[in-house]
């Protein structure tokens, strides 16, 4: 399924039309991702498995805890902006069960002066979770977007599952929008990649970074010059499968070749940063890597920069109010419910984010 905003032919007529868009604070952007940690509302969707998330269910989803919810959210996103001076051109979301939540964080008095606008698929993901897209429209004319399928057709990985459990499998489908950015084209991908549960589900990650790779070649082909940003909770490290061997992740710009991209998080987990802990240990499961074209971008144009003492490209952004401070769990993100129990923090996952800058 598409959304053609634009014709080719307007695509074509953006790009000059758009040249002289962004002098000062338009030659800076923010890009990042953020899984929002079970975004539910407090209604069943037909097919859903949502159960947990309503008045009567495990977690006695009530209104009252959903607004709380949504006022954390929209904290977090206005407190980067505070931080980076603007708000995020674009920002990926994921763990969010429709397009009625996103409407109502959007408006949340924090950051409704954001206006960003809402690209959003409704997808086959058994608990109805999916991946989502904001996007600031006074810096970005989207010009077309599109849900891609998580399918098994056509891959070249050798899955240990057999063929009926794949056509049993559900998971998220990969959002892409590609848009018009002061006068350059970007395309921004959305994953959610499957889950760690299972000796089988390497095999299923790898799957989703070699859709996203396969797909941006061919956008490569269609658009020459055409950027790409990467991004989402990938259940995997940087140095895993899915993010180095199939979406060609490499640690440092100076050994890219064409075909590959550069995986900024990947020197961070090195460093030892963390965006999340999983069993205990530290990972950066929400990774963002960016094309050859962004990464050594032609003179004058959009490239990604260093944020992070000046050496790191990427930032993983935690506040004192978003991690807990004492117990168990000190040191760790503070999340929504802990042991079973709401306990009013905000997700289980850091946002991370990106700089371009020309």
């Amino acid at each position: 399924m598409k959304r053609y905003l634009y014709s080719l032919l307007i695509l074509a007529l953006a790009l000059p039309a758009y040249s002289a868009y962004g002098q000062g604070s338009g030659k800076r952007h923010i890009i990042g991702f953020y899984n929002l940690e079970n975004l539910f509302d407090t209604y069943h969707d037909e097919g859903k498995n949502d159960y947990e998330y309503l008045p009567d269910g495990a977690n006695e989803w009530t209104e009252a805890k959903y607004h709380k919810k949504l006022a954390n959210m929209a904290r977090v996103i206005a407190e980067m902006k505070k931080d980076n001076g603007v708000w995020h051109t674009v920002l990926g979301v994921s763990e969010i069960e429709n397009r009625h939540v996103l409407e109502d964080l959007v408006i949340e008095p924090a950051i409704a002066d954001a206006n960003y606008q809402i690209v959003h698929y409704d997808g086959p993901d058994r608990r109805g979770v999916d991946v989502a897209l904001f996007y600031d429209p006074s810096k970005m004319t989207l010009v077309e977007s599109e849900s891609i399928p998580y399918s098994f057709e056509g891959s070249a990985i050798p899955f240990r599952m057999t063929k009926e459990e794949q056509d049993a499998f559900r998971t998220r489908d990969i959002l892409m929008a590609h848009g018009i950015i002061d006068g350059e084209h970007f395309a921004f991908y959305v994953c959610h990649l499957p889950s760690r549960l299972g000796e089988k589900s390497g095999d299923l990650r790898a799957r989703g970074g070699e859709i996203v790779y396969n797909h941006f070649r061919q956008m490569e082909q269609k658009y020459p010059g055409i950027k790409c940003v990467v991004m989402g909770d990938m259940n995997d490290n940087p140095t895993d499968e899915s993010m180095a061997v199939y979406l060609r992740g490499r640690e440092t710009i100076g050994e890219m070749v064409p075909g590959d991209f550069f995986s900024p998080f990947l020197s961070m987990l090195k460093a030892g940063y963390s965006s999340l802990y999983y069993r205990g240990e530290s990972n950066i499961y929400d990774c963002i890597l960016v094309s050859y074209n962004l990464a050594k971008a032609p003179a004058g144009t959009f490239e990604i920069v260093p944020i992070t003492k000046k050496k790191y490209y990427g930032r993983i952004f935690s506040k004192p109010f978003m991690t807990n401070q004492s117990g168990q769990y000190k040191g760790t993100p503070f999340r929504t419910f802990s042991n079973g129990a709401f306990v009013g923090g905000y997700s289980d996952h850091y946002p991370t984010y990106i700089v371009i800058k020309k």
